[in-house]
């Protein structure tokens, strides 16, 4: 057999509509396809972009699919070139049974932009069963009395083909006394009757076998055979009567197995056995006899098997009833099944997409088709989703409907949807499906980096290992991914001058901080420097933070003592005269600690002393003062050692060494201690030798200047001297004088000078500064305190 297929469209013009972003469209007459069953697998049967006047490349370009009701996969579709192809050999029977015609909905899904096409493959019958009688033996009693012309129904034959190839006429093997007439239902079938053409006579003939042939409309045509045996009886003269000779009656699909369908009456008017009447079904098919039985003596119909609105609708029954003569009537009956409401819902999924891109427009989802295999109200049916989700339900042609988003999604807010489908009937009770489906999110690096901080603040104590831990930075990003692996780099620092490269290093996985050099807080009390955070997306977002360093000191530095100064020279002396009170301050050690805070607080302390108890060392401004009143037993050199120490941890310290000589006033001249003239003795030389000649020149002239000035002044007012230099002892004119000074007057001053009148030995009277040194008016006031020593010097 050669397979025929043959494309054809019904109309040319078609009309869309659009179903969501002004795109989607479906056409109101679907392309119908033709096809025989049994063709061959992979068999051609069109180019559906050709006939939708559509490019090859767009069905592919576009996601196009084909996609049926029935799931039944019985064709395939090529998207690159647009052909459609038989997928299998089909069977009419099996997919449609008496059904005519034969039609299989399909339909194409474009999802770029969403659009559907409906179309049809009819599958054509081919005469492929012949006619079958399901009993292959009949017998028939007919009364010899019977009058020509009496008709007698037979059974009719089963053909699984329709159309042509359904069943069309009856024939029987030729005889003397019987002839077939084919009659027609009405409702398509044929069903044969034999009618008797003679007398028939007992006693001459009392059995016939003849053979009842069934033809189909094939080409060529098919045949069943079956045995009818006719048995001439002796005289019945009344036959079986039916109350009704059609009944009607309906019956609920849930109707319980063995529930009363219907009960049939019949009567004969013969006694004894010519008139007991037996029920039975006459030449019913297989389908009846599995749903139906009926009581031989009661008439009763009952259900042998459950029955179901959406196979079958109406059953025909013919119910003969036969007497004991062998004469029987017959009546039909029609049983027609009311629906109700058993069937739920069903959602038949087209395409779903998952994970979305957040932040997209308005986004197809889903596709689907929604159905219900009851009939009325029964199978309207509403869909719906939960509320307060971002996406909506829109109806298109056929029951199909798209899920589509409402508004861009925010993977942050929310990364997976669970959307519950709803569909319910309106059938009373009503009935509903629920298909839930998850639908995920994906990320759009649409989040930079955020710091936990926008300024971090950090640590770290001076003279620290290079390569060691100072701190972190923790920068967060909200999408997934490569878009929320963060990379940590330092920025450029807004100071040139800081060589931030040299000082620090991040982590770029973890932003951990490490100082690459030891640190040292007297050269770098702090520095700030910038921070990012860069996400690896694309393109990349990244944050920006401050980090401050602060350097803490550690007690590295040792107290160092300015003065006296320790530059390796002559060690200084300090001056102090014997009629000093107690308290006298005779000189103060000034050191400094390179080191801050508690590590730089210095305490003084005297560590050695030639007289212990002689003097002492406030602690807190290194202020050396006499502890008591001199005496003349106290030794004329002192050598005292200060130690200063800071309170840093452990703490340091540095040493001083004081030479204190005690005098009896400011004119004794100056005695050198044994360390320092043995210091000049170890001298050089000639260094020696230049000394002592600029001493000698300076001294002879300064001693010029005083007899000269001495003399001027006596001469001419001798009488305005009196009132500064005034006593027993005679006036003398004062003068002025320049002394260099040692020990605490480390500095050039003027003194007033003042002898006492008569003296052999010139003595001084006292010392008054005239222009005093800043360094010394801290000698000057405790003169000035203490009035027995102006007393003794003549203030």
């Amino acid at each position: 057999m050669e397979a025929r297929v043959m494309p054809e469209v019904q109309k040319r013009q078609v009309f869309f509509l659009c179903v969501f972003l002004g795109m989607s469209w479906a056409s109101t007459e679907p392309l119908r396809y033709f096809v025989a069953e049994e063709t061959e697998r992979e068999t051609f049967l069109a180019n559906l972009a050709n006939d939708l006047g559509l490019g090859v490349g767009e069905l592919s370009a576009r996601g196009s699919r084909v996609i049926s009701d029935e799931n039944i996969r019985f064709l395939l579709f090529k998207p690159l070139t647009g052909d459609l192809l038989l997928n299998e050999k089909l069977d009419r029977e099996e997919l449609c049974g008496p059904r005519e015609p034969c039609v299989l909905p399909f339909q194409l899904l474009l999802e770029k932009p969403f659009q559907i096409f409906r179309a049809e493959l009819w599958v054509r019958d081919i005469n492929d069963h012949s006619p079958v009688f399901l009993d292959r033996e009949t017998t028939l009693k007919i009364l010899e009395s019977t009058t020509p012309g009496a008709t007698f129904l037979l059974e009719s034959a089963q053909d699984s083909d329709v159309g042509i190839n359904n069943l069309r006429n009856y024939t029987i093997s030729s005889n003397a006394y019987f002839h077939i007439n084919v009659r027609d239902s009405g409702e398509g079938n044929v069903y044969p009757e034999l009618v008797l053409d003679a007398v028939l006579d007992r006693e001459k003939v009392s059995e016939l076998n003849l053979t009842l042939t069934a033809l189909d409309g094939g080409s060529p045509p098919r045949s069943g055979t079956a045995l009818i045996r006719i048995l001439v009886l002796d005289i019945n003269d009344n036959i079986p009567e039916f109350a009704q000779s059609l009944y009607k009656v309906q019956v609920t699909e849930d109707s319980p197995v063995g529930s009363l369908v219907v009960a049939v009456s019949a009567r004969d008017l013969d006694t004894g056995t010519n008139g007991e009447i037996v029920y039975a079904f006459f030449y019913a098919t297989e389908v009846i006899l599995k749903t139906f039985r009926i009581n031989s003596t009661s008439g009763k119909l009952y259900l042998k098997a459950e029955l179901n609105y959406e196979a079958i609708q109406t059953y025909t029954l013919t119910i003969q009833a036969k007497d004991g003569g062998g004469l029987s009537g017959k009546c039909t009956v029609v049983v027609h099944v009311t629906d109700i409401n058993d069937n739920p819902p069903e959602l038949l999924m087209s395409s779903l997409t998952s994970p979305i891109a957040e932040n997209s427009p308005e986004t197809v989802v889903a596709v689907f088709r929604i159905r219900d295999r009851d009939s009325g109200n029964n199978a309207k049916m509403v869909c719906s989703i939960q509320d307060h989700l971002p996406f909506v339900l829109k109806p298109s042609v056929q029951n199909f409907y798209t899920l589509v988003t409402e508004r861009p999604l925010d993977r942050e807010s929310q990364a997976e949807y669970n959307i519950t489908i709803t569909v319910t009937d309106l059938g009373t009770p009503r009935l509903k499906t629920q298909h839930n489906i998850t639908v995920t999110v994906s990320d759009v690096n649409d989040n930079a980096p955020a710091f936990s901080q926008t300024t971090y603040t950090l640590r770290v104590r001076e003279n620290n290992s290079p390569a060691l831990h100072i701190g972190s930075v923790s920068a967060t990003d909200r999408d997934s991914g490569a878009n929320a692996q963060v990379t940590y780099s330092l920025l450029p620092p807004a100071d040139p001058q800081l060589p931030l490269a040299s000082l620090v290093s991040i982590n770029a996985d973890n932003g951990q901080l490490f100082a690459l050099r030891s640190l040292d807080y007297e050269a770098l009390q702090a520095f700030e420097f910038g921070v990012r955070a860069a996400d690896r997306g694309s393109p990349a977002l990244s944050s920006q933070a401050r980090v401050r360093v602060l350097v803490l000191d550690d007690n590295d530095n040792a107290p160092f003592v300015l003065y006296p100064p320790q530059n390796g020279s002559a060690p200084c002396t300090e001056l102090v005269p014997r009629a000093a009170e107690a308290g006298y301050l005779v000189t103060k050690v000034v050191a400094v600690d390179g080191d801050s805070g508690q590590n730089a607080w210095l305490s003084y302390q005297l560590l050695k002393a030639t007289e212990p108890g002689l003097f002492g060392v406030w602690a807190h401004n290194g202020e050396v003062r006499t502890a008591r009143l001199l005496s003349e037993r106290d030794a004329v050199k002192h050598r005292l050692v200060v130690l200063v120490r800071d309170n840093g941890e452990p703490p340091r310290s540095a040493s001083v060494t004081l030479h204190v000589l005690l005098v009896d006033g400011f004119s004794q001249p100056y005695l050198p201690l044994p360390e320092v003239a043995a210091a000049e003795a170890r001298a050089d030389p000639l260094t020696v030798y230049l000394v002592v000649a600029l001493a000698s020149v300076s001294s002879l002239f300064l001693f010029s200047v005083l007899v000269f000035v001495a003399v001027r002044l006596c001469r001419r007012s001798r009488a305005a001297s009196a009132g500064r230099c005034s006593g027993p002892e005679g006036h003398f004119p004062g003068h002025l004088v320049d002394v260099s000074g040692a020990g605490t007057l480390s500095q050039s001053y003027q003194y007033e000078v003042c002898l006492r009148g008569g003296s052999g030995t010139s003595e001084f009277k006292f010392l008054k500064p005239i222009i005093p040194n800043l360094q010394f008016q801290s000698t000057r006031k405790e003169v000035e305190e203490y009035p027995s020593f102006q007393n003794d010097l003549g203030f």
